[in-house]
């Protein structure tokens, strides 16, 4: 186990009017499963990169272990895919190349395959088993479920709950619950680590979102409250002063000393209250800066006269040499909702007529 220690961070793009990242601590354990989340735009690959050391910043992130990222690219792709694994990680004997690969529930024969003709989710294996194989790293892992299907993607889960030492950044919220232990999220005015998956982050912060929504509106309250109180103590002690230099006679006079010192408390109290509500301002200022408001998903599909859309008459598929599928035929009618699903080199489009296996 080893740390990442992250002080005073601070980066910001050339141009820009504000920074991404603004004197940022936190500490990172090495063998913690992370997942990497935050709103587009908010830093997610510029953080990922200053851990690669691609950018220069203010602060110190200092590290005794080597960060590699993914997905990455080969350079030469036109060879078998244990030469790569090889390559990449060359301490390693054939029986742990193997050993991954049983583990991702994968048939070894890909590793003997050329790399440049493999699927998108059969090289996703071959480089994850590779930078996991080689060792004395912390991994980077972006978006890994690209390129996979769901039995895949369900291996991938299995695989990964049994690793230890990276970040993950993932749309996929089941994947992340699944597989990460902790969450790191970079919010609108911080970054902060919890323990846990995203569903026990999410609910943290909705309760403190609405906790800080509730003391905002009594915020409010209190301040327009406190406001028109100053104004009438002010205008009341305003009053009463100018009426001190009205009468010239003597029980007046008398009435005088009394007035002013009324005056003059009435005055204090509206001070008081100004002060109060600067207090309450600046609690004020320091909620709601973490929520982000979120604009309604609205799809509205082009409408087309014609039905049906699509026709398919002995529709045959090949991939390379290996056949997909042959023979399908089905139609696909205006208004209907299509799921394309896979199970290994069988297909099934559902919600129509005629389903192929």
């Amino acid at each position: 186990m080893s740390l990442i220690n992250v002080n005073n961070l601070t980066f910001g793009y050339d141009g820009s009017a504000n920074n991404i990242f603004e004197n940022v601590s936190f500490n990172i354990d090495t063998d913690w499963k992370l997942g990497l989340i935050g709103r587009n735009g908010k830093g997610k690959t510029t953080f990922l990169k200053l851990l690669q050391g691609q950018y220069e910043y203010k602060g110190t992130i200092s590290k005794n272990v080597e960060v590699n990222y993914f997905p990455f690219e080969i350079k030469d792709k036109d060879r078998m895919a244990i030469e790569i694994v090889n390559e990449i990680a060359p301490m390693i004997e054939d029986w742990e190349i193997i050993k991954e690969i049983n583990l991702l529930s994968t048939d070894t024969e890909i590793l003997y395959r050329n790399f440049n003709l493999l699927s998108g989710g059969e090289q996703v294996k071959i480089l994850l088993i590779s930078l996991f194989l080689k060792g004395n790293n912390f991994l980077l892992i972006d978006e890994p479920t690209n390129h996979l299907d769901i039995e895949t993607r369900n291996n991938l889960i299995e695989y990964l709950k049994r690793k230890k030492g990276f970040i993950l950044v993932s749309h996929d919220r089941n994947f992340l619950d699944k597989v990460v232990d902790h969450i790191i999220s970079i919010n609108n005015s911080n970054i902060e680590i919890q323990q846990g998956n995203f569903s026990s982050w999410k609910e943290n912060k909705d309760k403190q979102d609405n906790f800080e929504i509730v003391q905002n509106e009594k915020l409010i309250k209190n301040i327009n409250r406190l406001e028109l109180a100053s104004k009438n103590a002010a205008n009341w002690s305003n009053t009463v002063e100018k009426s001190r230099y009205k009468t010239n006679d003597s029980e007046s006079m008398i009435d005088r000393g009394y007035v002013g010192h009324k005056s003059a408390k009435m005055m204090k109290k509206s001070k008081v209250i100004e002060q109060r509500i600067e207090k309450a301002i600046d609690e004020k200022s320091s909620l709601l800066k973490n929520i982000d408001k979120n604009e309604d998903l609205k799809i509205i599909p082009i409408e087309s006269r014609k039905s049906p859309l699509i026709v398919a008459n002995n529709l045959q598929v090949k991939y390379d040499d290996k056949e997909i599928f042959s023979k399908v035929s089905f139609k696909i009618n205006n208004g209907e909702r299509i799921a394309l699903v896979r199970k290994k080199w069988c297909w099934k489009i559902k919600h129509i007529k005629i389903d192929y296996w």
